[in-house]
């Protein structure tokens, strides 16, 4: 067994080790992992669902955002993820926001310099949103969890560094494929995939304590809420996953539900 080998399956192992109330802290781990393996800067994660009424010329075929983590949150990076995500509901569509979402393989992996054009290169989406805040290049991987979501991945390196290269995009998919259970947990930790309707930041915070086995009352004093209000939104949890109680939650987060 190559070291490669062992510092995927450490990481995996490490992954299915933290508890579902402990999902952001697992996807973090995730995104430092692959910057460190990779020799990357900085990685941006979303969850990219189709809309169900798409324009039959939309360029991006319904595909948007619904979540995003940046795992080093720099104001400046921060301020380009929002303007590229703005810029998906206006006709400025750029061609590589284009290309992150065509075609319907299930599982892709792509570095920036094979993806897109010479051209591109040169022009006003790389150097605004990648030269501007020190990223020189990319690489992405995207896995469908069904016909209507999917996880996006961009890691990013410095403009002072090398180029990934194919050693580089085949470990990222490796690490990756492996993942489709860890994908799920995390669009389920935000009410997504099952839920009639997406988790509120309120909803989702007792979600989290109810995961990690706290009692009304207990979540109710960890939050600093009434026990009316705990009460209130743990009923609005259970509807909106479909079940009745703390158990069924479970089963459903342990895959024993379809």
């Amino acid at each position: 067994m190559t070291d490669r080998d062992e510092a995927i399956y450490a990481l995996w192992d490490g992954l299915a080790g933290y508890s579902g109330s402990e999902a952001d802290a697992a996807l973090e781990h995730l995104l430092e992992a692959l910057c460190t393996m990779l020799g990357a800067q900085n990685a941006l994660w979303t969850v990219v669902v189709r809309l169900p009424t798409a324009a039959s010329d939309d360029p991006l075929l319904g595909w948007r955002p619904r979540l995003v983590r940046l795992l080093h949150p720099v104001p400046e990076v921060l301020i380009s993820v929002k303007e590229q995500f703005d810029a998906l509901w206006s006709p400025m569509v750029d061609l590589s926001q284009v290309r992150a979402v065509s075609g319907d393989e299930p599982f892709r992996t792509q570095r920036l310099f094979e993806a897109l054009p010479p051209e591109w290169f040169d022009g006003p989406h790389y150097r605004r949103h990648y030269l501007d805040v020190g990223h020189g290049d990319s690489m992405s991987v995207r896995c469908a969890l069904n016909d209507d979501v999917r996880i996006h991945l961009f890691v990013f390196r410095s403009t002072q560094a090398a180029r990934f290269d194919a050693d580089h995009c085949t470990l990222l998919g490796l690490v990756m494929r492996g993942l489709k259970w860890f994908y799920r947990q995390q669009l389920l930790s935000h009410g997504l995939l099952v839920a009639d309707a997406p988790l509120t930041p309120s909803e989702r915070r007792v979600l989290l304590e109810l995961l990690g086995g706290l009692a009304e009352k207990q979540i109710a004093q960890t939050l600093k809420q009434s026990p009316n209000t705990t009460h209130f939104h743990i009923k609005s949890i259970y509807s909106k996953f479909g079940v009745r109680n703390r158990s069924a939650l479970t089963a459903l987060w342990l895959g024993k539900l379809s």
